[in-house]
């Protein structure tokens, strides 16, 4: 028998029914169930939510995650709530920033974000005055990088543009670029602690809550949230998100600079930018544009403008 003062063992089912209800609208992938074993240790309220969880398609570690973070909303309010997907940075074990590792800070609203294969792409939106860059240059050649990032810092000398370099951490701090972007492998294996003590600011993909919080312990500048939408541009490990659950991620993650990324374009930017995130990243919206100079134009003033229009509103 439990002790759980929350949900009693016959009333299981109901609550794990009750919260899919409320949230497989905006945050279901699937409605694919799978098993849950009842480790006694668990209390009902994490049990009911994880299972809920894995029936509207969240892996298993992100289910797991919002289980945990469930019962102590749960707790911490004295009361069972299936509509309360929870929100709360504390309940998912996310401390106030900054804290002493924090890295150094960027905008707030980063504004255009676009992801580009070289240093000539980098020169050319920089010129065009797109406000936040990337340079996500392949190679395994040490001395190809070392050139390209070096490029690609010169290109954006000035212009307002602020560039981050994906993976080559290393090349970043030795060409003085702003900053440096990493996926979660590469979080994993790159020397952080060299990248805060340069200066550098810190930029980290995440894929759902599991990544989220793992990224949190770092303190980085920026979270990136994706991907949003369907990209055939890199092979994905986890599905798309969705805007749904983008909203109940910048809820989470409120006290960060925010980036979503992920087959974004012009006719999804409404939708997304509605989520609460402030940056926008793109690849093949500008890439594949037959114009990426307006292109990039038009999607940095509808960027700006629904920024503008969060702040006017929050200011009323």
């Amino acid at each position: 028998m439990s002790n759980d003062p929350f949900i009693q063992p016959k009333d299981h089912e109901a609550a794990v029914q009750a919260i899919v209800d409320a949230h497989q609208g905006t945050l279901a992938l699937s409605a694919t169930a799978q098993a849950l074993s009842h480790n006694s240790l668990e209390t009902a309220v994490y049990r009911a939510a994880r299972q809920a969880c894995l029936r509207m398609g969240f892996i298993d570690a992100d289910a797991t995650c919002v289980a945990s973070a469930w019962q102590k909303q749960t707790e911490r309010s004295g009361r069972f709530d299936a509509h309360h997907w929870p929100t709360e940075p504390l309940d998912f074990g996310i401390q106030a920033l900054p804290r002493t590792n924090s890295f150094p800070a960027c905008p707030r609203q980063l504004g255009l974000y676009a992801v580009l294969p070289d240093a000539a792409w980098v020169a050319r939106m920089a010129r065009a005055g797109v406000p936040t860059l990337q340079l996500r240059f392949k190679s395994d050649d040490p001395a190809a990088i070392s050139c390209e990032v070096q490029a690609a810092v010169q290109a954006v000398e000035g212009t307002d543009a602020l560039l981050f370099i994906n993976d080559h951490w290393q090349a970043a701090i030795a060409a003085g670029a702003y900053g440096v972007h990493l996926g979660q492998e590469d979080m994993e294996t790159a020397d952080l602690d060299a990248i805060r003590q340069a200066g550098l600011r810190l930029g980290l993909s995440t894929h759902g809550y599991s990544e989220m919080c793992l990224a949190d312990k770092h303190a980085p500048s920026y979270m990136a949230m994706g991907a949003v939408f369907p990209t055939t541009l890199k092979r994905m490990t986890t599905a798309a998100q969705g805007t749904g659950r983008l909203h109940a991620y910048a809820q989470l993650l409120r006290e960060y600079p925010l980036v979503a990324i992920g087959g974004i374009d012009m006719a999804r930017l409404p939708e997304v930018m509605a989520s609460g995130v402030g940056s926008v990243a793109v690849v093949r919206a500008l890439l594949a544009a037959k114009d990426p100079e307006a292109e990039a134009r038009r999607l940095s003033d509808a960027i700006h403008g629904f920024n503008h229009w969060k702040h006017a509103k929050s200011a009323l």
